[in-house]
């Protein structure tokens, strides 16, 4: 089967960052289902990992996690889906991605994939989704109320992969306020038209902007990126017992400015539950079927922004340069082979 990857680890700059290679199409056991893979997206986790992580063995190492497909054979432990089901995910960060024909992926970390979504639609949306969904009602838990605060939401970077569905979410599933950050003309339309009740400019003081609107302290803040750099103005504004959430990776975070508001600080990684095989892993096959629903249901739009052709070394190198430059809008997608 045809696959893309890399041989070594580094930047996007070199011929071989990224190859096209053939490798044996693998077989599913135990709780394994064999996906014929129709469309991915690309995450910034994917060029983390080809920037730092070696390949394991002398094959190269696949990338990417999102990804639509078609179930082609089942492992005899799998019992949710049968060969012909399309179905969506975002995979494990310990197992190859999805940037081959065929992918290997636990059921119980699958869902039904959107009837009314195209697979390139779809593909932009497992990971994020999952990121921001654990991130609302898992680690903030942003229907339980904190008392004495405004019943508000801010997402600061609203406008990338997991901004965007967080909005969408919240719009869907609460009647939490929501404040999105975004620096640019056309980032700060796609978040009004996303959802966001009031978009605020993440260049400019944060505290000022807020309080300006007059909603009173939020209970919530979602960063999506450079976490560490608004922290003491997040402690400015927030209401005392308030809950911060990140996702990103700052070499250091100091939660000391939280102290005096006892204030909580909640990290997501969404692989962690596929990572350590948590009691709860079927949980992400939950909230994946939940939005697939919503998604039907015209509650969820896709977060695709620019689709970059086939699924091959060039066009997936294409996605990984841009979306270094950290001035992605929604998602980047790719279909086929």
């Amino acid at each position: 089967m045809k696959a893309v990857g890399y041989r070594t680890a580094g930047p996007i700059d070199r011929a071989d960052a990224l190859i096209d290679f053939e490798t044996e199409k693998p077989v599913p056991t135990g709780h394994d289902l064999l996906v014929k893979v129709e469309a991915v997206s690309v995450n910034p986790v994917d060029y983390k990992i080809r920037q730092n992580r070696p390949p394991e063995s002398d094959a190269p190492a696949v990338l990417g996690w999102d990804a639509v497909g078609t179930v082609v054979e089942t492992g005899a432990n799998a019992t949710q889906f049968n060969a012909g089901d399309r179905v969506w995910y975002a995979g494990a960060i310990n197992r190859p991605g999805t940037n081959s024909e065929y992918h290997l992926v636990d059921e119980r970390i699958v869902g039904q994939a959107p009837e009314s979504l195209s697979a390139s639609e779809a593909a932009a949306l497992p990971l994020t989704t999952l990121t921001a969904y654990e991130m609302l009602f898992d680690r903030l838990r942003v229907t339980d109320p904190v008392p004495g605060a405004a019943n508000t939401i801010v997402i600061i970077g609203g406008a990338g992969g997991v901004g965007s569905i967080a909005i969408q979410l919240l719009k869907a599933l609460t009647g939490v306020t929501i404040i999105a950050t975004a620096s640019r003309p056309e980032t700060m339309q796609w978040v009004k038209d996303l959802g966001a009740h009031h978009v605020v400019d993440h260049s400019k003081d944060l505290t000022g902007q807020i309080t300006d609107l007059g909603l009173g302290s939020p209970a919530f803040v979602f960063a999506t990126n450079q976490s560490d750099a608004y922290t003491a103005q997040a402690a400015e504004f927030m209401a005392p017992q308030g809950r911060f959430g990140l996702i990103d990776d700052p070499q250091s975070f100091d939660i000391m400015p939280f102290k005096h508001k006892s204030i909580s600080v909640h990290w997501e990684f969404m692989y962690s539950r596929s990572l350590f095989a948590t009691a709860d892993i079927i949980r992400q096959s939950d909230i994946l079927t939940e939005v697939s629903k919503l998604a039907d249901a015209g509650k969820i739009k896709t977060t695709a922004t620019e689709s970059l052709g086939n699924i091959s070394a060039t066009n997936l190198k294409s996605a990984h340069e841009f979306l270094e430059t950290g001035k992605a809008k929604g998602k980047l997608v790719l279909e086929g082979f």
